[in-house]
C-alpha cells in the first residue's frame, strides 16, 4: 500500500498477497489485523483528525480486493485518553504543534468514519468502544470471524482477565459453569457485578499527562465522546457493538 502511493498495483497483487497470507491453504474468510494499518502511531492525529490516512488506505484496500467483500472492524477510544497516547508517540515539539490549533473537544471519531464511508461506501464498518471491549470481546470475535452468535470462541474472557483479579476470574468462571444457559446480556451483567468487587484498579484507571489539561476539560471531552458514539451508531453502513 505504501508502494501504491506512487504507482498502481500489479494486476496479480491480490493473488500474491493471498498466497503469502494463506500459505497454500484455502479460506472463505480471511481476518487481517494490523495496529499500524492507518499509519504509524506518530501520525495518528493531524489537525484534530484521527487517522487522516484511513480513507485512502481503505480505497487502496478496495482496489486490491475489488472482487471480494471487505469489512472493516475498528475499536474507538475516548479522545481524552487517545490524544495523550498519540502525542507521546508523535514527533511534534509541543502540544500546540500536535493539535494544529484544533480544540481537543472538537476531535471526533465520527469525522474519520464519515470520510471512510464517503470514500468506500460499499464497505461495511463495525466499531466498538475500547472501554467496553472486556465485556463484549466474545461478540467482537464472532463478528470478525463471521460466526453464529451461539458459537463458542477461544479466549473470549482474555480481556476480562486483564482487569479482574485472579480470585474474581476463578469465581466468575465457576459461576458460569453453574449457570450454563445465561444469555450474552446476562453474562455481561454478571461481569459487571464481579468487576465491581474484583477489578484491578491500576488496570482500569488511566493517568492523563497532557500539558495544560484540566479535569473539567477531560470531563467535557468524555461527554463529547459519548455524544459522538451516539451519532456514530446512526451512520448508515456502520454497526456499533455495545454492552
Amino acid at each position: 500500500m505504501d508502494a501504491m502511493d506512487i504507482s498502481e498495483p500489479a494486476e496479480n497483487a491480490r493473488e500474491i498477497l493471498l498466497d503469502a497470507i494463506l500459505d497454500n491453504a484455502t479460506a472463505e474468510r480471511v481476518v487481517m489485523s494490523n495496529g499500524r494499518f492507518f499509519g504509524p502511531g506518530r501520525l495518528a492525529v493531524r489537525r484534530g483528525l484521527i487517522y487522516p490516512k484511513a480513507s485512502k488506505r481503505m480505497v487502496q484496500m478496495a482496489q486490491i480486493f475489488e472482487t471480494d467483500q471487505i469489512e472493516l472492524f475498528m475499536g474507538l477510544r475516548n479522545p481524552a485518553t487517545f490524544l495523550p497516547e498519540a502525542y507521546r508517540r508523535s514527533s511534534k515539539e509541543g502540544l500546540a504543534d500536535f493539535m494544529g490549533g484544533v480544540d481537543p473537544r472538537a476531535v471526533r471519531w465520527s469525522d474519520t468514519l464519515l470520510r471512510i464511508r464517503e470514500a468506500v461506501p460499499k464497505i461495511s464498518i463495525t466499531v466498538w468502544c475500547n472501554e467496553d471491549a472486556p465485556l463484549i470481546w466474545p461478540e467482537i470475535l464472532r463478528e470478525m470471524g463471521g460466526m453464529d452468535h451461539c458459537d463458542a470462541v477461544e479466549g473470549e474472557y482474555d480481556l476480562l482477565s486483564e482487569i479482574m483479579a485472579p480470585e474474581g476470574m476463578t469465581r466468575f468462571l465457576a459461576y458460569l459453569e453453574k449457570h450454563p444457559t445465561m444469555t450474552e446480556i446476562q453474562k455481561r451483567r454478571v461481569m459487571v457485578a464481579f468487576l465491581d468487587k474484583f477489578a484491578i484498579e491500576e488496570a482500569i484507571e488511566e493517568e492523563l499527562d497532557m500539558p495544560g489539561w484540566t479535569e473539567e476539560l477531560v470531563a467535557e471531552m468524555t461527554q463529547t465522546y459519548d455524544e459522538d458514539v451516539f451519532a456514530i451508531e446512526r451512520i448508515p453502513g456502520v454497526q456499533l457493538i455495545s454492552p
